[in-house]
C-alpha cells in the first residue's frame, strides 16, 4: 500500500462516519411514539408519548372511568373499576410490542412508533 491508498481509505471512512451521523440524527427527529386507546375495538384517543411532563387522562370503560398516566414516554393504567384490578397492576409500557389489555373495561392500549428499530421481530 502506498500513501494514496491510505489517504483514500481514510477519506472513505470519514464519509461513511458522516453519513451514519446524519442518519442517526434524522431518525431521532422522526421517531414519534403514540399510544392508541381503543374501547370495544374502536379508537377513542391518541396520546403523544414524546412529552416530558406527567399527564393524566380519563376514558370511559365498560365498568366506569379508567385513569391513564403518561410520563417520560411511558404509559400505564393507574385506576380502574374491575374485580381484581389487573389493568393497573400491569405497570408502565413503552415499546411497540407491548400493550395493556383491560378486558373487564374493554380497553386496549397499544404503542405505535414511526421507527421500526423497536420491533422485536417482523414477520412477512
Amino acid at each position: 500500500m502506498n500513501k494514496n491508498d491510505i489517504k483514500l481509505i481514510i477519506i472513505i471512512l470519514i464519509i461513511a462516519i458522516m453519513i451514519l451521523i446524519v442518519i442517526a440524527i434524522s431518525d431521532n427527529n422522526k421517531n414519534t411514539k403514540k399510544a392508541l386507546i381503543y374501547y370495544d375495538n374502536n379508537l377513542i384517543k391518541t396520546i403523544d408519548l414524546n412529552v416530558e411532563e406527567t399527564q393524566e387522562y380519563t376514558v370511559e370503560g365498560y365498568n366506569g372511568e379508567v385513569k391513564i398516566i403518561v410520563e417520560n414516554g411511558k404509559i400505564k393504567v393507574d385506576e380502574e373499576n374491575s374485580p381484581l384490578h389487573l389493568c393497573s397492576k400491569q405497570g408502565f409500557i413503552e415499546k411497540n410490542y407491548e400493550s395493556i389489555v383491560c378486558l373487564p373495561n374493554k380497553i386496549i392500549i397499544k404503542i405505535t412508533s414511526d421507527s421500526q428499530e423497536q420491533y422485536d421481530t417482523i414477520i412477512r
